[in-house]
This record gives structure tokens, sequence and C-alpha cells, in this order.
């Protein structure tokens, strides 16, 4: 019998989706263009020759599983569905984790009776919750000869043994086998802990949280694979549910994936794949595309031809990966290829900002073509790279920045009005967060302004100067109550101004009505605190620049979601604390900088910003985009062929084709090569006329790059900086 499934292969932008899209409107539509759904079942019409028979004969009413590799490819492809199909079939766009998340949660009544758990509604843990939690479950067991032996220090280690549960999910290992993988795979490696320990720990973190209805990625995708898809209940209202699925980017998805997708076909599903050889961006987290690949022996396999005409990658890929595998081959880069080298890393910054701004000003580009790539960014890349265009007034646009809410001015600032307001946080303040937060909290009035850079018009009545000196003579230090004096405890207070005084003085009476409110128990929670000084110091009828508003979002998520969690905890578990020890952790926790200001949703509305894009190799081929103009920096650098923080420990060991298998350096070089291929391939694909090779001689630290991409810089031409 002939598979009505279709399996399409095709590298980055050779239209894998469009046409997952149309083979999706071909089930849906009939040749006589049938008003009615497929969904509708009324016997006596005409079937058409596109349809596959069986969407007419179900009774049901059953819906359409559409999956992407995240979130923003989620959004588009659910987008263009509806978009296509005019709205007419009931689609449910998710990732594979948050269709997992769905279920389970949906599900939980079965789960609770086939594992016989409490019945309580199951809350999810976001990571930084999941690390704290289980740092402070493991304390006793994790000494200091555990971490020498580990060579890490406390918080990495709980991640990497966090991340090891997370992994066994994905790949449909239960938690109980970890310990013979982790043996297997590692063998007399004496640099690394125990296997059984570590397992033993998990086992213990993991039911600890089912205890408490507590739900992590890694725990949400083992009770998927191991009980849900096993369930004949489930299964039944699963197969039930959809009788079709499209699945975007399969070779970033985890092995459990296949296990639904071989469970949906088993059960008369039509199922639509689409698979990039020169993809597995999330390979060494989670991915397996070898096991994934397995899927298209089940369906009809569609070819795509290479990417558009436009895009570089069939004409240089073969010549770049030829250059870097045998550096003694005498080639030279066509011309479309530039180098910007300098001795320097800071020259290179200077000299590829200015290229850049350069060619916008010379009108040859739009600031929206052009995309920065590096395999690491570090602050100092980032700062001087947006500093320098900015000024030339050029924005940039830091794709999924990862800086922690601590690095902004304005959380900080508010964790200090928290420590003002509550007893017991006066060891958690200072002269200088104090002084701080008066600038902060004393801004005007923002005016419409002519200008692109929103910190430019951000004005406040109490400048850093005089903060300070309020700060000096006003602040009273004290554990349990600090305190802030009128100005006047300030001798020489007429120095400080009208404006200053007339903002410290509001600011001092409202510090001052809170916590009068706070003592008579007329505020319900921190978080109620934090949104009271939003509004009426920050938000004030203004526009906030949306980084401010980002920051500010998720500083509310997140403590949102750290109460909620704090009130599970002590309903179960009620222990002995003082009253803001709650308080005390959360600005802990913050202050730690595990949490970065990433609120959902991140897709700006409106059309695309004019901006230059900036990121790492990770976060644009995640994103896929594609740009006119290319610049690779750091060219030089080793990491364009390392995993870095994109592959986790002991990831190679949960990979279906080698459970088990040591990692040896032969695997280590190989996966190496086959990675720097692929990024070859994917960033080609991606650019459409012009790519720049940004190397300097030397790295941050002094020493020499010579990193795999070194023959291509010496293979291109040099491009003069105007």
């Amino acid at each position: 019998m002939v598979s009505h499934s279709v399996w399409i292969v095709g590298t980055s932008r050779s239209g894998k989706t469009a046409r997952l899209v149309e083979q999706f409107c071909n089930w849906v539509k009939s040749e006589n263009q049938y008003t009615e759904s497929f969904y509708t079942k009324k016997p006596g019409r005409k079937k058409s020759g596109h349809v596959p028979e069986f969407l007419y004969l179900k009774q049901t009413e059953p819906g359409v599983l559409v999956l992407a590799a995240n979130d923003d490819n989620r959004r588009e492809l659910g987008d263009i569905i509806v978009t296509c199909t005019l709205g007419k079939y009931p689609v449910r766009a998710k990732t594979p984790l948050g269709f997992f998340q769905d279920e389970v949660i949906l599900f939980w009544p079965l789960l609770i009776n086939s594992l016989n758990l409490k019945a309580q509604f199951p809350v999810r843990l976001r990571p930084e919750t999941e690390q704290e939690l289980a740092t402070k479950l493991w304390r006793t067991q994790l000494d200091e000869e555990i971490l020498r032996i580990a060579g890490v220090n406390e918080s990495r280690l709980v991640r990497r043994i966090l991340d090891l549960l997370q992994l066994a999910a994905y790949s449909g290992i239960p938690c109980e086998d970890i310990a013979q993988i982790l043996a297997r795979g590692l063998g007399e490696n004496t640099t690394t802990l125990e296997p059984e320990f570590l397992a033993s720990l998990l086992l213990d973190w993991r039911n600890w949280c089912l205890e408490r209805g507590l739900l992590t990625y890694g725990i949400i995708t083992e009770l998927y694979s191991q009980h849900l898809l096993s369930d004949r209940n489930y299964q039944q209202h699963l197969t039930k549910r959809y009788q079709a699925v499209l699945a975007d980017d399969v070779d970033d998805y985890p092995s459990v994936a296949r296990l639904l997708f071989e469970l949906l076909l088993d059960q008369g599903a039509v199922g639509a794949f689409s698979y990039n050889p020169d993809g597995a961006v999330r390979l060494g987290l989670g991915a397996d595309p070898n096991y994934l690949e397995g899927l298209a022996e089940r369906c009809r396999v569609e070819i795509l031809t290479g990417p558009p005409a436009e895009s570089l990658g069939e004409q240089l890929t073969k010549q770049m990966v030829e250059l870097v595998t045998e550096p003694m081959v005498l080639l030279s880069l066509p011309e479309i290829v530039h180098s910007i080298q300098t001795t320097s890393r800071a020259q290179l910054l200077r000299q590829t900002a200015e290229v850049i701004a350069n060619a916008i000003q010379s009108k040859q580009v739009q600031p929206e073509q052009v995309a920065i790539i590096a395999p690491g960014l570090d602050a100092i890349a980032r700062y001087t790279l947006v500093e320098i265009l900015v000024k030339q007034n050029i924005q940039v646009q830091s794709l999924n920045d990862q800086r922690s809410l601590i690095s902004s001015p304005i959380i900080r600032a508010l964790l200090t009005m928290l420590a003002l307001v509550y007893p017991g946080l006066g060891r958690l303040v200072d002269r200088d967060a104090v002084a701080e937060m008066l600038v902060v909290l004393s801004r005007k009035q923002q005016v419409p302004d002519n200008s692109t850079d929103a910190i430019n018009r951000v004005s406040t009545d109490i400048d850093p100067v005089r903060a300070g000196l309020i700060a000096d003579y006003c602040f009273l230090p004290h554990p349990d109550r600090p305190n802030l004096l009128p100005v006047s405890a300030f001798e020489r207070w007429d120095r400080i101004g009208y404006a200053a005084t007339t903002a410290y003085n509001e600011i001092l009476q409202w510090l001052e009505q809170q916590r009068s409110q706070q003592e008579l128990r007329l505020i319900p929670s921190p978080i109620s605190l934090l949104d009271r000084a939003i509004q009426r110091f920050l938000w004030n009828g203004s526009n906030l620049p949306y980084e401010q508003l980002a920051a500010l979002r998720e500083l509310l998520e997140t403590a949102q979601h750290y109460w909620e969690i704090d009130t599970r905890l002590r309903q179960i578990a009620p222990v002995e604390t003082t009253p803001y020890t709650t308080i005390i952790e959360f600005i802990q926790l913050l202050r730690r900088g595990t949490i970065t200001a990433n609120p959902y949703p991140v897709r700006p509305i409106g059309g695309v910003r004019k901006a230059v894009t900036l990121a790492t190799i990770f976060q644009y081929r995640s994103s896929r985009r594609s740009h006119r103009w290319h610049f690779w920096l750091d060219a030089g650098s080793p990491l364009w062929a390392k995993g870095g923080a994109a592959t986790l420990f002991g990831a190679p060991f949960f990979l279906r084709d080698r459970l088990g298998e040591p990692w040896t350096a032969e695997d280590e070089k190989l996966a190496e090569e086959q990675r720097l291929r692929r990024i070859l391939a994917d960033l080609l694909s991606r650019v459409s006329e012009r790519v720049y090779l940004c190397h300097s001689d030397l790295a941050v630290n002094g020493q020499e790059q010579l990193g795999p991409l070194l023959p291509l810089v010496n293979a291109c031409v040099t491009h003069p900086v105007i």
C-alpha cells in the first residue's frame, strides 16, 4: 500500500515549510472546491483524488497537530497554515515539549491513578527554580569532596545532573536506567562521579517533585513517554483528536517525538514531515536527528532542490568545505567573500562596525539586511559593536540576548525598594544601591522625542551626584529596619535643589505609606508592592523602552512563579522560617544572575525592525533568518567547530543509535568536522549577496587564533576599510 504520509528533505531555505503547507492544503481541499470541511462527515459526497479516503471515513471531528522546532517558528507556521486554509480547520500548533506539557497536565488525573500520586493540580518549575530547589535537596550530599572530584562548582554540578534527567527523558530512557547508560558510557573514567550516585540523586529529585505536584521539562517528558504514550486510554483519546500531523524541521526533535508520530501513523493518521540534513541545530541539547530520520521508511520521500539561486549556499559550500578539510588545496574564493583582518580584536570590532556603517550610509545595504554572526559573543564585543553603530544612528538587534535581570538598573532599584519596606532585609541594601534607587524612581514624565535612542530621552529629577549625597547623609543602615531620613538631615540640604528635594520627599512619603500598610497587612504580597512601585514611579503614563518593559514583565512573571511555588511547598510541608525568608531568597536568586529578561511573547508586533542583527551561530540558525550580507566575527576562533554551551554533558550517551557507547577522542573529532560542515552549509544558505570573514590574529586573551576557518580567511579578498 502506498503511504499517504510524506517525508520532505531539503537544505535551509529550499522551500520545505512551503511544501509542508502545500501538502496540508492538498489533503483538505477537494478538486471541486467543496466548501464543507473534511471534518463534516456527510455521506454521499464525491471524494477528491487529492484527499486520502480515510480523511472522509472517520465520523469524529479530529484536529490537526502542527509541530515546530521552537516557539518563534511555531507561531509563524501556525499563522501560515491558518491563512492558507482561511481558518476552516482546527489546527493546534505546538513545540514538541509544549505539546508534552499540555498533554501531561490535561491527563493528570489519569497519571494520578496510574502512579498513585497525590490529587493536586501540577505546577511547572522554571529552570532557575528547579535548580534552586534541587540544590537545597542535594546540599547535604554534595560535599566538598564530591565537588573536587567533579571539578566544577555546586551550581554547575547541579545543572549538569539535572540535564542528565532531561536528556534521558528526551531519548525515552526511564530515570531508573540512567545509571546503566552512564556506567557504559563513562567506563573507567575516574574524573567523574559514580553513575549510581548521580542516578540516586535524580530518583530522589523526581520522587520529591511528584509528591508535591511539581513538574520540570525532564519529568514532563518522562511522564509522557513512559506512562501516557503506553496507556491505552490515552492512546484512544489521542487518535480520536488528531487525524493528521505536520512536523517542521524534525532534525531538531527529541527521540520521544518519533514514538508519538509512529503511534499516530499506526492508528491511521496521515503525516507530513520536513527534514534538513544540514540542520540539527539542537544536536547536543536533546535532539536526535538520526533516530527521527528513521521515520522516512514509513513515508513517501520527496527531495527538494538546493536553496534559492540568490543564496550563496550552492556556489560556496563545496569550495569552503574543501578548503577547511583539505587546507593544502590551493583554491581562491570568489570576490563575494571578503575578509577584514586586524592584529588585535579591539581593532577588529571597530573596523567591522565601520565597514557596516559605511555600507549602510552609502545605501549599499539596509540595516535589516545585515547580520553579524559569531561563535560566541562576550559583553565587550556586544557593547563595542552596538556603541559604534548606534552613534551612527544605526540600530542593532541582539537575538535572544541572555543578559541577567539584575543587570538592569530598574530591577536593582525595585529590589532595593523591597528591602526598605519589608523588615529583616537590611543586610541586602547599601548606600550605593539606595543612590541608584533614588535616580531610577525619580524619572520625569517623558515627552515625545525625535530621537531613536531610548536611553537619551530618560531624564530624572535626582541625578547621580545628588543621589549620592542623599544616600551618604540620609540613609540609615540597620540589619532589620534600614531607613531614609528627611533631606534636612543633610546640613547643606540646600545644595540638593528644589526638583531633587521634591522628588526625594515624594519617594520618602510613598515608602512610609507602604511600610504602614505592610504592618497592617494591607499589601497582599511583594508582587503587589512591585506592581505599585512600577505604576507609581516607572510607568507613570509613559511608553517605556522595549528592553525595560521586557525586564519588568519578566520580573513580575518570575516573582509570581516564585511565590506560587513557595505557597505549594508550605502547604505540603510547613517549615519554621522568618516571615520574610522567601523575599530574601528571591532577591538572592536574582542577584546570582540566573534569570534573564525573555518574557513571553518575545516577538514584536509590526514589520521587521530596521536594525542590524547580532547573534551567535546557535541563535541565528535557530531563528531560521536570512540576510543579504553576513559578517562572520572571530573567523579564526577555534569555537566554530565546538559545541560549547549548545552541548550538554553526557548528550552523546543518550542518542538512540549509540545508547551508552563511550565517547572517544575520535568521535569528538568526527563530530566537530560534521558540525563545521553543517554550520557552513546552513549559514551560506542564509546569505544572498556577500560574506565578510572578520579575523584578528590575537584573541581577547592575547593568544593567536588558529581556528578551522583560518584557511578561508587566507583564501579570500581583503576588504579595504574606508
